[in-house]
């Protein structure tokens, strides 16, 4: 059995491998060509392109390798049985159930790999990715700009707009700049045409302007305004350099960026919230429904509770709590009750101490209005992390999944070869993906849990793979049938015969003469 067992993986590497290798190639070639305008022409070192692309490879690993894995189920089992080793094998005692099963073995095993690299492997990439394309946008200046659009390039400080941009000689036409860095005033630079350049330096971006005007509105006074003409003006904006430097510490992070562990943390912190101002809200709410007060429909058709979920991403940060090793950390000694540390201060009151002034009842409006606003927003983040928690585990189980359907599918059709494996693939592939998108879109707008919302495909695929197997062993074909001709013509006599049943038995009597 053995033997049997490591042929039976010996024929799925193969197709695994190429599928693998050809569906990574093609979809970062596509990812690659999108962001290729990024890249040309910023005179980038080599060893900085090169670790674009390898931090790219995660990333579509991530979603091609389920593909890979039902690729090479559809093959290898289509050619087993098209060989009729499949025959031979049952002519011999062997069931198709030991057959199966180094494959489902196998396939569990990818299962929980591809856990591990969801949690550790890609978010990390992802989050060195994106610190590099920032990086990569703030070199060179001029070819990081866009038309009609309002470019920032030195952030919160300088933006500018250009109706049409020559990069060949860095010429600008129809130019509209927004000064911010004075605090004390707001200015605004508009011009007929100017050139971008850069300092000798490398360091600060030199713009001239001509023919144009300058708008200058103090804060501390909206209503005045002083006007400046001028025919050539130079403006330097320090600071903008064109040497590339790598960021080394970037703190900030999306949920893409995050592991499982650090999204249940902050989730964690956004249902500790919502559960804090929740009681507020409902409290302040009662009371004022209690003194009739007319409030807005937001306010009472605001839905509080928390959404909810399963807790799947607690339980796996658990277990990994369980594997680490135990960190012993020295305790301060007790102080004593009701004393408090020079040089800090107590805390903040919580939401539940805070009480509004009944006499005021537009503040209380507007703190219920803040209120309802700070629900929706916990609500948001909760469902946004619970969606990406769940879909690192769903993409994962999806590689046992398809292992489960593709088996059936290609012993009931041996001789479909590439046409069926082709065929079955880019369905279920399209048919899956638009789940997991539309899942996630619900997911994220709250219109369905989380847990239900990004395990739906994979629910739907399993159940189909279950009826399949159950019938697996029945299909009395041999290698001269099970065609591709023959799967398309046993699903549209499936669907004749749910249309024929839908027609009336009983046809009306005519009518006597």
């Amino acid at each position: 059995m053995k033997i049997l067992h490591r042929y039976v993986l010996k024929e799925h590497v193969g197709p695994l491998t190429f599928a693998l290798t050809a569906l990574t190639s093609i979809l970062l070639l596509q990812y690659i060509g999108k962001h290729f305008g990024d890249l040309v022409g910023k005179g980038l070192p080599t060893l900085v392109i090169a670790e674009f692309f390898g931090l790219s490879i995660p990333l579509t690993v991530a979603l091609t390798l389920p593909m890979a894995v039902l690729v090479a189920t559809l093959y290898a089992f289509s050619r087993l049985a098209a060989e009729n080793e499949i025959t031979a094998l049952k002519a011999s005692g062997v069931s198709l159930g030991s057959v199966l099963e180094p494959v489902l073995w196998a396939a569990l095993g990818v299962t929980l790999v591809m856990i591990v690299f969801n949690d550790q492997v890609l978010p990390r990439s992802n989050h060195r990715l994106a610190t590099l394309q920032r990086d990569i946008a703030q070199k060179k200046p001029t070819f990081g700009l866009r038309e009609q659009v309002i470019n920032e390039v030195s952030p919160g400080k300088f933006y500018l707009r250009a109706g049409h941009l020559d990069e060949a000689s860095n010429m600008m036409r129809e130019v509209t700049i927004y000064d911010m860095s004075d605090p004390t005033r707001r200015r605004t630079i508009f011009a007929d045409s100017g050139n971008m350049g850069m300092s000798k330096g490398m360091t600060d971006l030199e713009l001239t302007l001509y023919n144009g005007n300058m708008q200058d509105v103090p804060t501390n006074n909206p209503d005045e305004l002083q006007r400046l003409y001028f025919n050539v003006d130079l403006i330097r904006v320090r600071g903008v350099g064109n040497q590339f430097q790598k960021t080394t510490i970037d703190s900030y992070k999306s949920d893409r960026e995050m592991t499982v562990c650090e999204m249940q943390a902050a989730q964690d912190r956004a249902r500790r919230e919502h559960e804090a101002v929740r009681k507020e809200f409902e409290k302040n709410l009662a009371s004022l429904r209690k003194a009739k007060v007319k409030l807005s429909k937001e306010v009472l058709n605001e839905d509080p509770r928390e959404p909810w979920d399963v807790g799947l991403g607690r339980l796996y940060c658990n277990a990994i709590a369980l594997l680490k090793p135990k960190v012993a950390h020295a305790q301060a000694p007790p102080r004593a009750s009701g004393a408090s540390t020079p040089g800090t201060s107590r805390p903040a009151p919580s939401p539940e101490d805070t009480r509004l002034q009944p006499p005021d009842v537009s503040n209380q409006i507007a703190t219920l209005e803040a209120m309802r606003a700070r629900l929706d927003e916990s609500t948001q983040l909760m469902n946004a992390y619970g969606v990406e928690i769940h879909k690192k585990f769903a993409l994962a189980v999806a590689c046992f999944v398809f292992v489960l359907l593709g088996a059936p599918i290609a012993l009931r059709f041996p001789r479909g070869g590439v046409g069926l494996t082709i065929g079955v693939s880019l369905f279920v592939f399209a048919l899956y993906y638009v789940c997991l998108i539309a899942g996630e879109s619900l997911g994220k707008r709250g219109l369905m849990p989380a847990v239900l919302s990004m395990w739906m495909a994979n629910v739907i695929f399993a159940m189909i793979a279950l009826v399949l197997l159950s019938k697996m062993g029945k299909e009395g074909s041999t290698a001269r049938g099970g065609d591709t001709r023959e799967m398309v013509d046993s699903i549209r006599g499936w669907v004749r015969s749910k249309v024929g049943r839908k027609k009336p038995m009983i046809q009306p009597e005519r009518a006597a003469a």
